[in-house]
C-alpha cells in the first residue's frame, strides 16, 4: 500500500502529576504497540524537536509569569506537532507522547489560573483538530510524589519544586478533565506498586 494511502496511525498520550511515574511505562506501552505490528514514534513536551527542546529548557528553570508561560508552551507544540506528531500519524505510526494539551490545562490553567478560554484558543491554533485518542493518566496524592521526587537524587525543576497548593490545584485540574472526557481518558492509581500499576497499563493496552 502506498504510503499516502496508509490508516492513520493513533496518538496516545501519558498525563499526570510530577512523581506519578508516567514516564517509566512509556517502553512498556511501546513494546505491546510493537507486538502488534505498528510503528511507534516516543516523544515529549515541551520538547520533541531542537526548537521545542530549546524552549523547553527556558521553561523548565526561568520564572515567566503564566500567560508567557503558556504562549511559550504552544510555540514549542505547534512545531512538535508540525514536524514530528502529524507526520508520524499521516504515516501510519503510533504515537506516544509524554504529556500534551492536558498538561497545559492542568499545570497553567488549573496550577496557575490561565484562563481555560486562552489555553483553548491556543490549541485551537497550534493543533487544530488533533485530540489524543486515548489519554493515560496516572494519579497519586501529594505525599506519593514528593516522597518520589525527594528520592531521585536530582536537582527538581521549577515545576516540581511548587508546593502542596499548587500540586493540589494541578490534580484537580487533571482529575475534572478526566471526568469530563471519560471516553478518552485512563485513569491509573499511580500510588501502586510498578508491577499492579504496569497490570493496568497492559489491560489498557488490550483494550485498544
Amino acid at each position: 500500500m502506498p504510503p499516502g494511502n496508509s490508516p492513520r496511525g493513533r496518538f496516545i498520550t501519558l498525563e499526570g502529576v510530577d512523581g506519578a511515574g508516567k514516564s517509566s511505562y512509556i517502553p512498556v506501552l511501546a513494546e505491546r504497540i510493537r507486538s502488534r505490528g505498528h510503528e511507534v514514534v516516543l516523544t515529549r513536551e515541551p520538547g520533541g524537536t531542537p526548537l521545542a527542546e530549546r524552549l523547553r529548557e527556558l521553561l523548565l528553570a526561568e520564572p515567566m509569569d503564566p500567560p508567557t508561560e503558556t504562549m511559550l508552551m504552544f510555540a514549542a507544540r505547534a512545531d512538535h506537532v508540525r514536524l514530528v506528531i502529524e507526520p508520524a500519524l499521516a504515516s501510519g505510526r503510533w504515537v506516544l507522547c509524554d504529556r500534551f494539551t492536558d498538561a497545559t490545562h492542568a499545570y497553567q490553567g488549573g496550577g496557575k489560573g490561565v484562563p481555560e478560554s486562552l489555553i483553548a484558543a491556543l490549541a485551537s491554533e497550534a493543533h487544530p483538530g488533533l485530540v489524543p485518542d486515548l489519554t493515560l493518566l496516572f494519579d497519586c496524592p501529594w505525599e506519593v510524589s514528593k516522597a518520589r521526587l525527594a528520592g531521585t537524587g536530582r536537582e527538581l525543576d521549577r515545576f516540581e519544586r511548587e508546593d502542596r497548593a499548587f500540586f493540589e490545584r494541578v490534580r484537580a485540574r487533571y482529575l475534572e478533565r478526566a471526568r469530563r472526557e471519560a471516553s478518552r481518558f485512563a485513569v491509573i492509581d499511580a500510588s501502586r506498586t510498578p508491577n499492579e500499576v504496569n497490570k493496568s497499563v497492559e489491560d489498557i493496552f488490550l483494550g485498544l
